[in-house]
């Protein structure tokens, strides 16, 4: 997660000019043993890119990571903000919850903080009137979308980063600051990855593990949530987040009967992933209403296809 230090950096170069270290330095504040560690990180994130100037002095400059594309965009529509002020580790992590109106005690709980804590990352943005209150939640006002988008990308890229260290063809397919879901491209990323305990091997190649087996194509997708169960609710939702078909469909119905996953359970998992509406339609015909309405979001089984299913995969 970017620090102050981190983004003070960012906030100095992200016109595309070139400085020094020492330059840098001066206009910070920071020493500069913790600006070299800070440009070092930058660099490594591809955040940064340098180059030699006259007597071989080490020039920076920003790269057109999203991450950087993202706070350029925060500078330019709200420039008027001294961001390095405002914007914390806790901050920005908080931030990627307000893109709807939630209470602090549902972003404490996803993100297992006090409601204290929600608080007193809120406090920077409270102060300046950046919040839109409705009744006892918070919800960033319209005119800071941009924010959003940076604490989204910055959210993004730690989970990114994170993965690649160990698989690097591994593509964030979704993530909240503490948990993500992620394919790779090759087996030996997947070696690694199984071979890791913070990651768990999830969607349709985890439904062996409840006794259903199935073809899969390509490698299996990963889970990171290191301090969490992994529920069949989770492996239900991250089915469908990765192939939302038809085929994947019908066997997350399977997983669903043959487990017996109580709906409002599942309901509850899937608004984290936008497919409350989905899921609800998926238990319709699990309650025997095959004559579903057309304009569904997702494409669901006959009566005969569901039930010759079952008989395949021996799910009464």
């Amino acid at each position: 997660m970017l620090t102050k230090a981190s983004l003070a950096l960012l906030d100095a170069l992200s016109a595309g000019r070139e400085a020094t270290p020492d330059e840098l330095a001066t206009e910070t504040e920071y020493s500069q043993d913790h600006i070299y560690d800070i440009l070092d990180e930058l660099l490594e994130d591809g955040l940064l890119t340098e180059a030699r100037g006259s007597k071989n002095r080490r020039l920076v400059r920003v790269t057109d990571h999203p991450v950087v594309e993202a706070y350029r965009d925060l500078r330019s529509k709200l420039g008027h903000v001294d961001w390095t002020e405002i914007l914390s580790p806790a901050t920005l992590r908080v931030c990627w919850y307000l893109d709807e109106p939630r209470r602090a005690t549902e972003i404490a709980d996803r993100l297992d903080i006090t409601r204290q804590g929600v608080h007193n990352a809120l406090s920077p943005l409270k102060h300046r009137a950046m919040l839109s209150p409705s009744g006892p939640e918070y919800a960033l006002t319209d005119d800071l979308s941009p924010l959003l988008r940076f604490a989204q990308e910055v959210v993004t890229h730690d989970h990114r980063s994170r993965a690649r260290e160990l698989a690097p063809s591994a593509t964030v397919e979704w993530c909240d600051p503490k948990r993500a879901l992620v394919r790779v491209q090759t087996s030996e990323d997947t070696t690694a990855l199984e071979s890791a305990a913070e990651w768990r091997v999830t969607g349709l190649a985890r439904f062996q593990e409840y006794g259903l087996q199935f073809f899969l194509a390509g490698e299996p997708a990963f889970w990171y949530a290191p301090d969490e169960v992994l529920t069949p609710s989770e492996v239900v939702c991250h089915t469908l987040v990765l192939d939302s078909g038809s085929r994947r469909v019908s066997y997350s119905m399977l997983l669903i009967e043959k487990l017996d996953i109580d709906q409002e359970t599942l309901i509850e998992t899937a608004t984290w992933y936008d497919l409350e509406t989905a899921v609800a339609a998926m238990y319709r015909p699990l309650h025997g209403e095959f004559e579903v309405a057309e304009d569904l979001p997702i494409f669901l089984p006959s009566e005969s296809e569901f039930i010759a299913l079952k008989e395949q995969y021996g799910v009464s």
